[in-house]
């Protein structure tokens, strides 16, 4: 199966013929000595996984965890369940304050703004590669003034977390888009969206587990509440989420050039308290290279979301998983599929790793491996089940 990068599917090929020896168990070529002895003819593409045992050869092996040798004569067959990877959800906390587009100074143009950022948002929540992500939208600041200085206002988003690609965000952002007549929102609220965001993602996290983000995309300096909305405020949030796994990607919209210019510097500190490096710059003054360099960023950070961890699914029925016995493979088009190796402290970036080596649960490819997946839409990856053993797990 090939999807887009989001969307990855891994399959998962268990052993569960009763006897397991010979050499042949890491051929990962179609051909392998699995597929000559009848035992691989399921491998669709990712190789054998046979024991490269010739039927009635009379060896008993026994494994470790109990996969062992049921008689004499059986041979190693193959059994595939699939798995995907962990799913990903954003929360996009997006700034629609007067500064984006008021129109009533240069520094607020809402054709150099506005319109450019909007019209590349709207096509990211519905663009088919961001297919496999879960995003929500919140508006800030809030609707109403007297609320606006306030967590809890942001604590249930304007779109709820909903399966991408979807049209519901660009109704969301049509319907909050001031009329020609009509007044903007005042007030950049920053540490009090971040916060009530944060709230609103530890909770959603709590009942759909998985691999979450915050998507901060503003245009300025915290203003407008007194006390706690500050920069270090907002700092001292993202790096809670950090420390609860929540990384927090920044996007920042620059004013036109010469007309106060600087208004964007600050959010370099957000995105390194929030783990994700450097802030992602928007310049404007240039209406379609504002939703260029927009669309960019957000197929970055689309990109970098992608999670490159999946969980363990259980053994066949009948068996024990053994830990010592799993191949990664990774394929890309209709190339053959190669094995990446095993490396538990991930001193090598193309490998993969156990989460607990002493009792895993979860897969996690090491950097090298996570970014060749995330960058490459055609990616296949595979799981084998061995009959014998490939890897060795540190003590």
């Amino acid at each position: 199966m090939r999807l887009p990068a989001m969307g990855i599917a891994l399959f998962v090929v268990a052993a569960v013929g009763a006897a397991c020896g010979g050499s042949g168990g890491d051929d990962l070529s179609p051909g392998g000595s699995g597929a000559a002895n009848g035992s691989g003819g399921d491998d669709g593409g990712f190789g054998s996984v046979g024991s490269g045992m010739s039927a009635g050869s009379g060896s008993t092996p026994s494994g470790p965890s109990g996969v062992g040798s049921t008689g004499a004569g059986d041979a190693c067959a193959t059994h595939r369940a699939s798995a995907e990877l962990q799913p990903v959800y954003l929360a996009v906390a997006f700034d629609v304050s007067g500064s984006m587009g008021a129109n009533d100074r240069p520094s607020h143009s809402k054709e150099l703004k506005w319109d450019p950022v909007v019209a590349a948002t709207k096509q990211f929540f519905a663009d088919p590669a961001s297919a496999g992500l879960t995003a929500s939208l919140t508006f800030f600041p809030g609707a109403e003034r007297r609320r606006m200085c306030s967590a809890r206002t942001y604590s249930a988003p304007d779109v709820e977390m909903t399966a991408l690609p979807s049209e519901a965000f660009a109704e969301a952002i049509d319907d909050v888009t001031p009329g020609p007549n009509d007044d903007w929102r005042t007030g950049t609220p920053t540490a009090f969206v971040v916060e009530g965001t944060m709230s609103f993602v530890q909770q959603q996290r709590r009942e759909n587990p998985g691999k979450y983000a915050l998507v901060l995309v503003t245009d300025g300096y915290p203003q407008l509440c007194e006390g706690s909305d500050s920069i270090e405020a907002v700092v001292e949030h993202v790096e809670e989420g950090r420390q609860d796994n929540i990384p927090t990607y920044v996007i920042g919209v620059a004013n036109p050039p010469d007309d106060n210019p600087g208004n964007v510097d600050n959010l370099a500190e957000i995105a390194a308290a929030g783990g994700t490096g450097k802030a992602f710059i928007i310049e404007t003054g240039n209406p379609d290279a504002t939703a260029t360099s927009f669309r960019a960023a957000i197929d970055q950070i689309r990109g970098a979301a992608v999670s490159c961890t999946i969980a363990i699914p259980p053994a066949p029925e009948g068996r024990t998983f053994d830990k010592q016995r799993v191949r990664v493979t990774y394929a890309s088009g209709q190339g053959e599929p190669k094995a990446l190796a095993y490396d538990q402290e991930c001193a090598s970036g193309d490998a993969w790793r156990y989460d607990n080596p002493a009792n895993p649960a979860q897969i996690e490819l090491c950097e090298g491996a996570c970014n060749a997946v995330q960058s490459d839409p055609e990616a296949a990856l595979g799981v084998d089940f061995t009959c014998e053993d490939v890897i060795e797990i540190p003590l």
